[in-house]
Order: C-alpha cells, then sequence, then structure tokens
C-alpha cells in the first residue's frame, strides 16, 4: 500500500481520546483511498471475488458508509434525501462515469463531511438517525474504525493480486 498519511496514529498516543478516535478514522480513510493510486481505471476495476467487490468499489462503498454514519445518524436524513443506496450492497455497483478520480473526490468530500457532522458533537452525545435507535457517538466511532480497517485489509489484498499480474 502506498505510504501512511502525514499524522500516524502513534502521533496521538498522549493526546485526548477523540483526537485519537479522529487520527485513527482518518489514517484509515486515507490508507483506503490510497489503494487506488497508480493504478489504471481496469485495474481499478477487476473483480478478483464473487461478489461485486473491487478496488474501486471498496473506495465508492466507503463513500456511502460515511454517509450513512456522519449524515444519516447524525443529521436523521434519509438515504433517499441523501442520494445514497438503499443497502450496502448497491453501494458497491460502478458506474460507466466512476473513474479513480470521481471516487477519490467523492471519498474526500464524505470524509470532510463527516469530519463537519462530528465536530460539535462529543463522544458520549447521542445520534438518532441509525436504523439501531439512538447511539453514542463513540460507537459510531469504533464501528467506522471496524468497518475501514475490514477494507483496508480486503484493499491490501486485492491490490497485492492486481499488481502480481
Amino acid at each position: 500500500m502506498p505510504s501512511l498519511p502525514a499524522t500516524f496514529a502513534e502521533d496521538v498516543i498522549h493526546q485526548p481520546v477523540r483526537t485519537q478516535f479522529d487520527a485513527f478514522l482518518d489514517e484509515h480513510r486515507s490508507r483506503l483511498s490510497a489503494c487506488l493510486d497508480g493504478l489504471t481505471e481496469e485495474q481499478a476495476r477487476r473483480s478478483l471475488v464473487p461478489s461485486r467487490t473491487t478496488l474501486l468499489g471498496l473506495v465508492k462503498h466507503a463513500t456511502f458508509v460515511e454517509k450513512v454514519w456522519f449524515d444519516e445518524a447524525i443529521t436523521c436524513r434519509s438515504r433517499a434525501d441523501i442520494g445514497i443506496p438503499t443497502t450496502p450492497d448497491e453501494s458497491f455497483i460502478l458506474e460507466d462515469q466512476d473513474t479513480i478520480a470521481s471516487i477519490q473526490a467523492a471519498h474526500r468530500d464524505a470524509c470532510e463531511a463527516s469530519r463537519r457532522a462530528a465536530s460539535a458533537l462529543h463522544l458520549d452525545d447521542i445520534v438518532s438517525g441509525n436504523r439501531r435507535g439512538p447511539l453514542p457517538l463513540r460507537w459510531v466511532y469504533l464501528h467506522m474504525l471496524r468497518e475501514l480497517a475490514q477494507h483496508c485489509g480486503h484493499a491490501d489484498i486485492l491490490r497485492e493480486q492486481i499488481l502480481r499480474d
């Protein structure tokens, strides 16, 4: 995978918990988006598994996840109002106009919107827009870390296979 972002999680060991959460999230966001760096459009779309999972699809899905957890959950807007698919599986579907540049830009924008949406909240504040019901922001952060870490692992393996050819 490409190099790590400028701020490493180790840089925030003695910082407040919220700063630590933000650093870990941003590190994983950056690593996942960077899985597309240096690839051709064909490589980014290459399917190596029976599911819809591709490198480009992973980053597109991560954009969906940002909007689910930091827009839908915090603002209580519906997925239709946000303009995202109704199911996670649909978020992997690539359209003809999806490119590395467009998907990375959409991901960057979604991450920035997530930061803004959560900035006024504390980790123990309750968000009410998720189908599970009210949840503390801390749980949202932990869920996002799990989701992004999982997909970074998927991306590592897919990228290794693509670059091996």
